[in-house]
């Protein structure tokens, strides 16, 4: 921790990117500050005379502001870590990232998913295979598609899959505007929550009827994770 504050004090911050579900901060002498919020992590832009909480558990102070930046998290799985630009994208989890869902094409994700049989839901959450989707979007879009989870990559027609594409950018982009999914305890730096929860059909509505058949959507296990998705809509 020493070593992390004297190599930030005094630097610029030059820019912020992301890439994946990776935070990186491009400070001056060729440092990157690369953040990862895991499933609690917070950035909260406050006041300075703002009362330090429980699980601030790093505060970036601004010169000239009379804000500062916290890193919260009360399950202190986020990782906030220091590199060298010419080393940063050598590091494990970031040098094995797939290509970005908004920025793949369609026929570039049908080949990826052609290359090697796989259910797809544990494709989509393989960051190695395409960075940035989350349980909730995985879901989304399978049930958009009509996709079961568990269906084999390379059992999808092309055209299936460019359907699946085109749900997965589009969900994400709307996501986006709406600043995010506020299903737990996501919220953006202003502290305000997203909205999209309000357009979820798949994900948290187990037991509900489908909106479109009626079925009751079902949760199940698939690998490490939860799925839903709608038995009737969504066959194997």
């Amino acid at each position: 921790p020493l070593r992390f504050d004297q190599l930030l004090v005094g630097k610029q911050v030059l820019g912020v990117s992301r890439r994946g579900k990776n935070i990186l901060i491009e400070l001056s002498d060729q440092l990157t500050l690369w953040v990862h919020l895991k499933m609690t992590g917070h950035f909260f832009w406050v006041s300075r005379t703002e009362a330090v909480e429980k699980h601030d558990l790093v505060i970036l102070d601004l010169a000239d502001s009379t804000h500062h930046l916290r890193f919260n998290d009360y399950r202190r799985f986020g990782r906030l870590r220091l590199f060298r630009a010419d080393e940063l994208w050598q590091q494990k989890g970031l040098a094995e990232l797939g290509p970005e869902p908004l920025e793949i094409t369609a026929t570039q994700f049908i080949e990826i998913c052609h290359r090697c049989p796989r259910q797809i839901k544990q494709a989509l959450l393989d960051q190695s295979f395409i960075a940035g989707i989350g349980n909730i979007y995985a879901d989304e879009s399978l049930y958009y598609s009509r996709i079961h989870p568990q269906r084999l990559t390379t059992s999808l027609s092309r055209l299936k899959l460019t359907e699946l594409h085109g749900h997965i950018q589009r969900l994400l982009s709307r996501a986006i505007r709406l600043h995010g999914t506020s299903v737990d305890t996501y919220s953006g730096v202003n502290g305000r929550t997203g909205s999209f929860q309000k357009h979820l059909l798949a994900y948290g509505h187990d037991g509900e009827p489908c909106n479109r058949c009626g079925t009751a959507i079902r949760r199940e296990k698939i690998g490490s994770r939860s799925a839903h998705f709608c038995p009737r809509c969504q066959q194997k």
